[in-house]
This record gives C-alpha cells, structure tokens and sequence, in this order.
C-alpha cells in the first residue's frame, strides 16, 4: 500500500511538471530596452501589444519583458511621454525563445506629432549598436557580445584590435590612433581599473575571457563624467548582467600552434596544480625562511645550508615528445536565471571559463655596438621558449529590480591568468671575446602568475518627483602577480677550441643572469567608491540635463623581490663543467672557495610601497539647443596625492608629489540630417607614471637580455585634444565615418635602451621627460556595408578602418626626426563576413596590420630599435548543428604567420632590409587552431 501510494504520488508530480513545460513551451518571451536618441534610458515608456492590449512599463534601466503565446508575430507599440511613438511589426514569438529587442525613441517634434514611425523587429535590432554609437555623446566605438562571438578571439585583448584606430601588442596590450599602450585607460563596469604588468603602464586585456563580456565601449574624446587620465583610447568593459530567460550553454574544445603540435616540446618539474596555474607549494620558498634582513646577518655556510633547499636539485628541461603534450583545451560555461524574491525581479549570470594553450615562441635576439652606421654584436641569441599558459576566470554578477525605479547589482570576477615556461638559448656572447664571441648555452625555468578579483556594489535610483536619477557604487579589487622560483643558467664554450666543454657562467660575483633563483610578489588593492546625480530640466522647449559625482579611489601596493644567486669564490672548472641535471647536487655546495655559495643580492630596490589618492569630482551639462545641435560639455577636477618607495624621506627610494588638475571638455554633435552626425571635440587630459616606473628597482629581463630601471624624476604628460569626425548611418547595420584629430603631449613619456656594454650591463631606462613635448596628427575612415545590392553577394558583409597618424617629438625646442616611443603611423583592420542564418552557418576573415613603430627609443650613439609592419589574417567558420541548440566552430589565427622583426634601420629607408639593417629582435609565433564545439541546453 505504501509503494502504491509513493507511485501515485510521483505519477501525479510527473504530470504536474509535463504539464508546466508543456503551457511554458508554448509560451514566448519578448524583452529588451528602450532609450532615448542620447542613449539615455527611456524610464517608464509603455511596451503595449497591439493585438492584446496587454503591455507593461520600462523600469530604471529602460527594459521590458512580456511573455505571450507561441507561434505568432505581434505589433508591439512603444510609446513615452515627450517622445514619438514608434510601432514594431513582424515581432515573432518562438516557443520557450525570447526575442531581444533594443528600441530607440526620438523627441517628439512638429514633424512626429500624431505620427507613429513603424519599422520592423529585425531592423531595429539589428541596427541597436550602431545606433547606440550614432547617438553617443562622444566619438567612441562599440563591440557587442555578437561580434566578439563572431570572431576567433578568446579574449577581450584580441576583440579590441577590431576597432578602427586599434592595434595590440604581445596579444594583450592595446594601442589606440597608434599611441603608445601607457596612453590607455581600462574601466570595468563602470569602475576604474590599475595596471596589470609590474614593469610598465598598461593593461592585460587578455585577463578577461570573451564569454562573460557583455559589450566593449571605446571611448576616444573625453568626457567629465569619466576618468581623465587617458590619450589614447578609454577601453569599457562591461560584463553580462540579467538575462531575459534561463539558460545553460557549454563549450569544450582543444587547440593547437603550429610551432609546436607533433613536436619535441620542453618543461621541468613543476607542481600538481600547474593545470591550474597555481602553484601548489613547490616552487615557494619554505616555511620559516628567514626575511630579507635575518638572512643578510647569517653566516656564509648556514646562507648555503638554506640555499640547499632552493637550488640543489636538476635545471636540466624535461623533453615530452607525445602529441597530446602539445594540445590545449578549453572549456566554458554560462548559466543564467531570472527569478522572483519576494515578490521582486531578480537575476543572475554565472560564468567559468578554462583554457591552456601550449605554444613555442621561436625567436632570436641581439644588441649591437653600432659606429658610424656599422653594427656590431654584443652578443646574438637563438631561443625556444615553450610556455604552457593557462586562462581561467569566473563570473557571478546578480542583480535585483526592487521596483520601476530602483535596482541593486552585485558583481564578481576572478581571473587567474598563467604562464609557465622554459627557454632553451643557444648563441655567441661577445662579452668576453669580441672578435670570435663565446659559443653559449642558457636555460630559464619559471611560472608567472597573475589573479585578478573585483566585486561591485552599485544601485540605480530613478526619482520622478525630481526628474533625477542617482547612481552609486562600491568596489574592491585585488591584482596579485606571482613569480616563484625562477632559475636562470648560462654556459659558455671557448670559441678557439670546438672541443672545449661549456662552462657554466659562474664567478665570485652574484648575478640575476646566471646561477640565479629569483622570487617575487606583487600586491595591489584598490579600493573605489563614487556616486552621481543627474536631473533632467526643460530650455527653450528642449530636453537638457545636468550630471554632477565624485569618485574617491585609494590604491595600495606592496613589491617585494628576493633575487639569490649562486657564486663561485674560487674558480673550479670541474664543476662548471657538468650538465644542468648535475651541477646543483648537494654535494657541490659548501663553505670551501672553490665550493658553490649561496646568497641575496642585496639593496634597498628590490622592495617598495606605493600608495595614490585619487578624489575626482565634476560638472557635466547635457544640453540640446536645437534639433540639430548637441553639446556635451563640462569640467573635472583631479587630485592626486601619490606616494612610492618609502614612508621615509630619508630613504632614497622616495618619491612623493601631489598635484590637482581642472580637465575640461566640449563635445558638440550636429545632426545634418536624420542619417548623419557632425562632431567636433576639444579637451584635455593627464597621463601620469606608474609606481615601477618611478622606482629605481633593477630587473633583469632574459628575453631581451638587459636590465629595466625606473626613473623617480618623471613628471605627469598633460595632452591636449582635438577631434572632427563626420559619420554617415545609410541603413541599419552600416555605416561610414570620416575624421581627424590633433594632439600635444606635454612631457611624454619613454623607455630607452641604453647599451653601456654587453649582457647584464645593458639597460633600459625612462628618459627624463621634463623638456619633451609631442605632436601628432591623424586621420580616420571607417565603414560597414551589406553587400545585397548585388545578389551573387547580398550573404556579404564588408568592413573596415584605416587611420593614418604623424607625429613628432620635440627635445628642448629640437624637433627630432622621430616619433614617440610606441607611435604607429598607420593601422589597418578589414573584414569580411558571410552569413546564412536560416541555416546556421556563417564565416568571418579578419585582416590588420600597423605601421613601424618605435620599441625602444635610442640614444646619440644607438638609432632606436623599430617593430617592422606584419600582417595577420584571421579566420573563422561556424555551424549550428542539433535544431540549431549546438555549434561548432574552427577558429584559426595568424595564418600568413610572417616573423615579427624589430630593428635597427641603419640604411634610414624607413624599411627593413635583410643584410642592411641590423636585426636585434625576431620572433615566429606560429598559427593558432582551435575547434569548439558549443551546446544550448536552454
């Protein structure tokens, strides 16, 4: 009886939920936004089904959701007060689907008064991002989820070199009209964020996955209500928020480089978690290890007892031949719900995303000595780096509408971002044979770990009563780098002798070239909080605002390195001669001269504090004194109160300054018809050094094969900007755009190389800045066409974007024959795409190549070191599969794969000439491939 009663029990349970899916199945939804031509949410707009007389009202942030019966196309009228009604037509609802719409309102005028503009769905969807750009209120560029979904790139870093006037460095770092990538600024939902890289100013844009970027805004002329502190490009990067239905979507994959599938690839013993890209403890240093300041008072042999423990084991690469060594894989996973709490709209998104990738960057590296046009080597190298890096991220954002006018959101993001890997160097060093050179040997083992969090809080409030709308925000981040244990050795071979066995480059003299194990952490918190306050008022018949805030921004970081180094008092060739996998046995080290010893470089630079105080407050108007003209204008005020090295100002270390900056712009757009914009802007901005470059701290770089110092006498670049640009939107979904623009740099700032010798004693440094000035003019096209009016190619869509930019630098009223470090002269990015939705296919090419640039500014003695053009040509080929819930895609990226030269230009052509010019940087990066495949399950 009891089983009986159980069974009729879940009989009647499964019924129940049949029958909930079955009256869910045959229900759709219908969500988006609604805003005004400003781009400004249109609160409390009525979304009403014609056919119905149902609808609903937009909330704070301008959406709408409607749910109605399956299997029918619905007009849907969309109307506000002050605004012309606009009908939608063709609206079709799919069963269990939900039909995103963003919809734009224009201001009601004679011409709109008792008129409703009717369009169909599609159009005005497909047509939302461009229009989101023609009615922003600076020149700025957008990149929606869609097209970072319709491009091979896995990161936010490769998505942005889509965009006109964009370029990147080293896959990560973006350079924007051609500037230099310290020039840029990086936001995250609205919320300012540091630098990711210890030895320069810029941004790792690779640290955000492409699946959990909901869109990317690029601002390129400035406006009060954002951070002034940019030249170049201000990079917005917006996560996903509330979704307009459940949904679960997975996507495994496996990758590959062609520099190193099927082949011999190389590592060394690292930990069980490297999977991960954490070290699970065994590359730290032990528990209990002595400080910096107890270890310097030990005595020689207990400094070597401990140092048993770091470096007596094998620095001999391990060689793993299996194909399945050199594939990489992926996998990502988004889910998202929308719900009620108490009775209150609430929803979320969920994301973890995992890839590794296994590549071998083949490159060659030289300095020269270079005498009336001649060059000489200092020493010239061949390397194989092999690195396994890994990307994994994850994402929990919630948000809850408590009513029309008020929603709380909650944001998390944690990205661990991992490069672990060994080079293998073979070569000449010049250093102490400079006619024959010294045949070489060298290997570097190490991990570079990079953990990035950031939570949000922030609330929107509308208030109706006052015709204002307040926002606020919280938020703290945390930007952690991590390098454990990181080894370097190098031999050397008597070049009169091939018989000669190789030495290791050891001496009584300590080194963070060889016989090095270097450590070090570097902690950033970042601690932001503002808010702001915009009220809508009536003049002369037209909408105005006003928008006043504040952001307060404390930014703490803490750099501590612990570079060891073994030595060898007294020579013992015996011992310089054995292989990596022997020469660090235990037995080898002791008190005896002709005894391996190990100790600390010592110095005060290889730790510093840092700490800055940002208060920014502004005054911004949003005014329409015409039909025709719009003028976005205003203020911001900037101090900052900055602090690096030491507390003490007796420590020569410190550096401190404090200094306040009024940053004014004027954005002005005239509309000269319904399909184009006019816009004109003028202001000005800061760009100010980052803490490592004004520390005096010395790192010893193997690729390059020199020494990097900071400069504490850097000063911040003031830079004035001006901007013209005219855009034509012919139809939905294309567009043309046409522009200049003129900037000054007050004091820029650049990274020179400094050839003082060979090897180690060679370094790069930051030039005094205090009698720079730059100049750079520029010019802009940009343009997306359909292809329909030919029908052999109406599946066609054509895009691209060219600037052209000139610049030049000027040293104590000296114009230089010279760009600033960075500065591309031109940037090229074309794509094509051909679509066939019905039936889920579709395929993407995608070209961009820039102009020389400086890496490396010289000096009187050494022309600067220029990257030469390359060309790279992506590609991508999709196809929805299984009722169109599954995909798969292939992605492949850099096909032409043509080296990357970087060079001295001896013979001045402006060009790299194999033989004429003096080669010191080459690198092969190879092709990337990846297959994915991607599956709906809601």
């Amino acid at each position: 009886m009891q089983l009986n009663k159980w069974l009729s029990r879940l009989v009647i349970f499964g019924m129940m939920i049949f029958i909930s899916q079955v009256v869910i199945a045959q229900t759709g939804k219908v969500s988006g936004t609604v805003a005004d031509e400003n781009n400004k949410p249109v609160i409390g707009a009525s979304v009403k089904v014609l056919s119905t007389n149902t609808g609903v009202a937009t909330d704070v942030d301008g959406h709408f959701e409607l749910t109605l019966p399956a299997g029918k196309k619905y007009e849907i009228e969309i109307s506000a007060l002050g605004f012309g009604t606009k009908t939608l037509t063709d609206v079709e609802i799919t069963a269990g689907q939900v039909n995103n719409l963003n919809i734009t309102l224009a201001v009601k005028t004679a011409d709109l008064d008792n008129v409703t503009v009717k369009t169909s769905a599609r159009k005005e969807s497909t047509n939302a991002l461009i229009t989101f750009q023609k009615n922003t209120n600076a020149v700025a560029q957008v990149i929606s989820a869609e097209a970072i979904r319709r491009s091979p790139d896995k990161n936010t870093g490769e998505a942005l070199k889509r965009v006109t006037g964009l370029s990147i460095q080293e896959g990560r770092y973006i350079v924007v009209r051609g500037l230099s990538d310290r020039y840029n600024q990086a936001m995250l939902n609205g919320v300012l964020l540091s630098s990711t890289e210890p030895d320069r100013k810029t941004f790792s844009f690779d640290i955000f996955p492409a699946a959990i970027v909901e869109n990317i805004i690029v601002n390129k002329t400035f406006i009060p209500e954002y951070s002034g502190e940019w030249a170049g490009g201000l990079i917005q990067v917006n996560t996903r928020d509330i979704p307009a239905k459940n949904f679960l979507n997975v996507q495994v994959g496996s990758n590959f480089n062609t520099n190193t599938v099927g082949k011999d690839i190389y590592t060394y013993k690292g930990g069980k978690l490297d999977w991960l890209g954490m070290d699970d403890g065994a590359r730290a240093l032990p528990d209990n290890f002595p400080t910096k300041n107890q270890f310097a008072v030990l005595s020689n042999a207990e400094k070597t007892q401990l140092g048993l423990d770091l470096a007596a084991k094998t620095w001999a690469p391990t060689q793993k031949t299996s194909l399945l060594n050199t594939l990489g894989q992926s996998f990502q996973m988004n889910g998202g719900f929308t719900t009620k709490l108490f009775k209150k709209d609430l929803g979320g998104v969920v994301t973890l995303t995992y890839n590794r990738s296994v590549r071998n960057l083949d490159y060659e590296n030289r300095f020269f000595n270079i005498n009336e046009s001649k060059a000489e080597a200092s020493f010239d190298y061949h390397n194989n780096k092999y690195t396994q890096d890994v990307l994994w991220g994850a994402l929990a954002n919630f948000s809850l509408r408590l009513n029309t006018n008020n929603k709380i959101s909650f944001k998390n993001l944690i990205n661990i971002n991992t490069s672990d890997y060994t080079t293998l160097r073979t070569g000449k060093d010049f250093e102490f044979n400079s006619q024959l050179g010294e045949n070489i040997k060298a290997y570097e083992y190490g991990f570079r770990n990079n953990t990035f969090f950031n939570t949000q809080l922030n609330g929107e409030h509308n208030i109706p009563s006052l015709k204002s709308k307040f926002n606020w925000f919280g938020s703290f981040s945390i930007l952690d780098q991590y390098i454990p244990q990181q080894r370097r050795i190098q031999y050397n071979q008597d070049p009169t002798d091939p018989n000669a066995p190789y030495l290791a480059l050891l001496s009584n003299t300590l080194s963070q070239k060889t016989g090095s194990v270097y450590y070090s952490n570097l902690n950033d918190y970042i601690y932001n909080f503002g808010g702001d306050v915009t009220t809508n008022y009536n003049l002369g018949g037209k909408k105005q605002s006003v928008k006043a805030g504040y952001n307060f921004q404390v930014k703490d970081r803490l750099f501590n390195a612990r570079p060891f180094s073994i030595s060898l008092p007294s020579d013992n060739p015996t011992l310089r001669a054995l292989d990596p996998s022997q020469i660090f046995a235990a037995q080898n080290f002791g008190t005896a001269d002709n005894q391996f010893h190990f100790d600390e470089l010592s110095g005060i630079y290889f730790r510093y504090l840092a700490n800055t105080i940002l208060n920014a407050g502004y005054i911004q108007f949003d005014n329409n004194f015409t039909d025709w003209l719009r003028v976005v204008w205003g203020v911001r005020y900037e101090n900052y109160d900055q602090l690096v090295g030491s507390t003490r100002k007796s420590d020569p270390r410190y550096s401190y300054s404090k200094v306040g900056d009024f940053l004014p712009a004027i954005n002005a757009t005239i509309k000269t018809n319904a399909r184009s914009n006019l816009r004109f802007a003028v202001s000005q901005t800061v760009v100010r050094p980052e803490f490592r470059e004004l520390t005096g701290t010395a790192f010893y770089d193997f690729e390059v094969g020199a020494t990097i110092i900071g400069n504490p006498n850097l000063q911040r670049t003031k830079v004035s900007n001006i901007d013209l640009r005219y855009e034509i939107y012919q139809r939905p979904g294309e567009l043309i755009t046409m522009g200049v623009f003129y900037k000054y740099f007050d004091k820029p700032i650049e990274l020179a190389f400094n050839q003082t010798g060979a090897g180690s004693s060679s370094t790069f440094n930051y030039l005094d800045n205090g009698k720079t000035s730059a100049q750079t003019y520029g010019a802009e096209i940009e343009f997306r066409k359909k292809l329909d009016f030919m029908q052999a190619f109406k599946r066609f869509t054509v895009g691209g974007n060219f600037s052209y930019i000139y610049n030049r630098v000027k040293f104590d009223q000296q114009v230089l024959n010279r760009p600033m470090q960075g500065q591309s002269p031109y940037l090229i990015n074309a794509s094509l795409q051909y679509d066939i939705e019905e039936k889920g296919f579709y395929a993407t090419v995608l070209f961009n190549q820039v102009g020389r640039r400086i890496l490396y500014v010289g000096n009187e003695q050494l022309p600067p070191v220029w990257e030469a053009p390359r060309p790279l040509l992506d590609l991508q080929i999709a196809k929805k599969i299984i009722d169109k819930k599954g995909e798969i895609k292939l992605n492949i990226s850099d096909l032409i794969n043509q080296r990357a030269r970087f060079y001295h230009d001896l013979d001045g052509n402006k060009k790299y000439g194999s033989g004429l010019d003096a080669l010191a940087l080459s690198r092969r990066y190879g092709t990337s491939v990846s297959l994915t495949f991607s599956y709906n399950f809601r």
